[in-house]
C-alpha cells in the first residue's frame, strides 16, 4: 500500500515538471520526462513492485540468494583446484591445439598446401621470388598478431 502511494507521488510530480518543461516550449524533452514519470505507476498498476517487495521481504528468498552464493563459491573453488593440479588447465589445451594437424578446407587446392611454392619458385626464377617477398613482408605483421594470439 505505501509503495503505490510513492510510486503514485513520483508519477505526479513526473508529470508535473513534464508540463513545466511543455509550457517552456521543449516538447521533446516534456515527452520524455512524462514517458519515465509514467514507469512507476505502470509498475504498481501491473503488481511488479508487489512482486519485488515480496522478495525483498521475505527471508527463504534471502536464504535463496545465500545458496546460489555458495553454489558460486564452491564452483569456482573447484576451478581454481583443478588448474593448480593441472587437470584441463591452459597447458592441455595448448598442446592439443599443438598436436591436432593444420586445418584445410576440404577442396583446398595443392599450392594452398604449400606443395605447389616449390614448383613455382623452380619455374618461375628470381623474378618469381621478388614477387612472393614483397606479400610476405605485407602478412608478417598479421602473423605476428595472430601468433601472439595463439591462433
Amino acid at each position: 500500500m505505501l509503495t503505490s502511494t510513492v510510486c503514485a507521488a513520483v508519477s505526479a510530480a513526473g508529470l508535473g515538471i513534464a508540463a513545466l518543461t511543455a509550457y517552456r516550449k521543449r516538447f521533446l524533452a516534456a515527452t520524455r520526462i512524462a514517458a519515465y514519470s509514467l514507469i512507476p505507476i505502470g509498475l504498481v498498476m501491473t503488481g511488479v513492485i508487489d512482486w519485488v517487495t515480496n522478495i525483498v521481504f521475505k527471508p527463504t528468498v534471502w536464504a535463496g540468494f545465500g545458496v546460489l552464493a555458495l553454489s558460486f563459491l564452491l564452483f569456482m573453488i573447484t576451478r581454481r583446484v583443478e588448474r593448480r593440479r593441472g587437470l584441463g588447465g591452459r597447458k592441455e589445451r595448448k598442446a592439443a591445439v599443438a598436436a591436432a594437424p593444420d586445418a584445410v578446407a576440404p577442396a583446398a587446392s595443392v599450392p594452398s598446401l604449400g606443395a605447389g611454392r616449390e614448383v613455382e619458385r623452380a619455374a618461375g626464377g628470381k623474378a618469381r621470388q621478388g614477387k612472393e617477398s614483397a606479400p610476405k613482408d605485407d602478412f608478417s605483421d598479421i602473423e605476428a598478431i595472430l601468433k601472439k594470439h595463439g591462433i
